[in-house]
């Protein structure tokens, strides 16, 4: 020890450093972190937080090193995949999905010429669909081949003009609406339902489907809301007038595109309309394109007073 004297002539006390002080600097600032003092608490502490940590990291791994749990998922995975293959199948086979896109593939060029076609078709030439490659075009490019997308919006249309004239003879109201709405699909259900039936009971060699079926009754929808409109506007005797007009244009239009459909295979063997299973088809044509008026009156008659 170092014991200096002062100017009292007494020696003055070494100064000892404790062991936990720190050595400061020539500012005073502290130069070194004594952890010296840090006990098994400290260091207990961050251990159990690195194991925390870690924790997840390792339950997730020892998931999916399951092998059990990789059976189970691929199991699952299985049954989803032939659950779907099933419901595609078996769904298609009524009502084909995958070719629902074509019967959508319209333009503002074809519903146009469409639409004139419905409400005038007696001086239109060529009724025959065109195909390309055993395939019809689509109907963007034909305007005789049958599409889905005027059908949908002649529905749709048809439920909110009927809206608009139950509105202006205070006679509206949700329930009624909806009533108005599901009498139109049931009844259209039904119509291709028979149809459906006709045909199977004919045996008629056709290449209609139900989407065709479906489109061709849906094309009275245009009629039935010219009708309506026209009984709005002009009263009572413009509806008779303006439906009158469109049951002729329909007749017309299904007569002449329903033939070439029913009658297809007499007239590929270049034989005349004779003999009783032909005489069948022809009334049956008759019979489906005469349908239409009927159903455009009983569905329009009571919403114009």
């Amino acid at each position: 020890m170092d014991y200096t004297a002062n100017q009292s002539g007494f020696r003055q006390q070494p100064s000892m450093r404790l062991r936990n002080s720190s050595v400061d600097g020539p500012d005073g600032s502290q130069l070194f972190e004594d952890t010296s003092g840090a006990g098994p608490a400290s260091q207990g502490t961050y251990r159990n937080q690195h194991a925390g940590a870690q924790a997840p990291g390792l339950s997730g791994q020892s998931f999916l090193s399951d092998p059990m749990s990789n059976l189970a998922m691929a199991y699952g995975s299985s049954l989803a995949s032939q659950g779907r293959e099933m419901v595609d199948k078996n769904l298609d086979r009524f009502i084909p999905i995958s070719k629902l896109k074509y019967y959508f593939a319209v333009d503002t060029m074809y519903v146009g010429k469409k639409l004139g076609l419905l409400v005038f078709p007696y001086m239109h030439k060529n009724w025959e669909v065109s195909y390309q490659q055993d395939t019809p075009v689509a109907p963007r490019f034909d305007v005789n081949a049958p599409d889905l997308y005027i059908p949908t919006m002649g529905f749709i249309t048809y439920i909110l003009v009927a809206g608009l004239a139950l509105g202006t003879q205070n006679r509206f109201s949700p329930e009624l609406l909806g009533v108005q709405a599901s009498s139109a699909l049931v009844w259209l259900i039904m119509e291709v339902l028979a149809v459906l039936l006709s045909l199977y009971l004919v045996t008629v060699n056709t290449d209609l489907t139900t989407i065709d079926l479906l489109a061709f009754s849906g094309y009275k929808y245009v009629g039935m809301i010219v009708g309506v409109v026209a009984g709005l506007l002009f009263g009572r005797p413009a509806y008779y007038l303006a439906l009158l007009w469109c049951c002729a244009a329909i007749f017309v239009f299904m007569i002449r595109t329903l033939r070439l459909k029913l009658l297809s295979e007499a007239a590929a063997e270049g034989k005349l309309v004779r003999g009783a299973r032909n005489q069948l088809r022809m009334y049956l044509t008759m019979s489906i394109a005469a349908a239409q008026p009927v159903f455009m009156y009983w569905l329009t008659y009571h919403l114009v007073r």
